[in-house]
């Protein structure tokens, strides 16, 4: 199901990682998470769990051949994240997340704060509604919220090529690698604007840095055995973060 056209972040990233051996494919209701074991050490690597409806409605299946991912080599498992079906791309997500080395030197830095101190005197466009909207609302000079599904205050996705040029600061919703719209939406960015990649499914490799990113704010786990079973019961990002993951930011400079 793989699709033949790559991003250019996938032409970047893929070739970069290390090879493993998956130890296991988890995915749940909200999260998929993938257990490698690279060069002896077991890591967990985390992505949202989509779906596409058109799968559900023509009966095609969201995974190809269930039951042996784990009999497939890493790499190319993680080359699963350019499939047409987001369930897959998830599944490749996590994979690279679980095959890229943890970061050396995290910044001790939220990314709300950095969008609240970029964006203080000017606009900022956010893709995915996040938790930290209301307060980061009242920070900025101007906010504007594009989401799939809009909550009150949000604007329509659809509305990305008029707002996105607009923003002094643009943060993306890593879930956006998923379903195929991040490059769609990064293409769209003004000169100089500062530019975020945010959410637990991050890469959080440095050479999305030489790409345009300047911050990169995910996601280190530390537990994959407790990651590991709250993901396959239905656990919801809340319910993982006191168990085995740790929030982490990176920062170009």
């Amino acid at each position: 199901m793989v699709a033949e056209a790559h991003l250019d972040i996938w032409d970047c990233l893929l070739p970069s990682l290390p090879d493993g051996r998956i130890v296991s494919v988890s995915v749940g209701l909200y999260w998929t998470a993938v257990v490698a074991d690279v060069r002896g050490m077991l890591r967990c690597g985390l992505a949202a769990t989509l779906a596409n409806p058109e799968f559900e409605t023509s009966r095609l299946p969201a995974v190809g051949e269930p039951g042996t991912l784990e009999n497939r080599p890493a790499l190319e498992l993680a080359g699963w994240v350019s499939s047409p079906s987001y369930t897959e791309a998830g599944i490749g997500l996590a994979t690279i997340n679980a095959l890229l080395p943890p970061p050396a030197s995290p910044a001790d830095l939220k990314a709300q704060e950095y969008i609240a101190r970029e964006g203080a005197g000017g606009r900022v466009a956010l893709i995915g509604h996040f938790p930290f909207v209301s307060e980061l609302r009242q920070r900025v000079r101007e906010l504007w919220v594009l989401e799939l599904n809009p909550q009150e205050g949000d604007l329509p996705a659809s509305s990305a090529p008029e707002i996105i040029p607009q923003a002094d600061v643009l943060a993306i919703t890593s879930t956006t690698l998923i379903n195929h719209t991040f490059a769609g939406l990064f293409v769209l960015r003004k000169p100089g604007a500062k530019t975020l990649l945010l959410g637990p499914s991050t890469p959080l490799s440095p050479l999305l840095f030489g790409l345009g990113m300047h911050v990169l704010s995910g996601v280190v786990t530390q537990d994959p055995d407790q990651i590991v079973q709250r993901v396959r019961q239905g656990a919801t990002f809340r319910q993982l973060r006191n168990h085995g993951v740790r929030l982490v930011t990176l920062g170009s400079t």
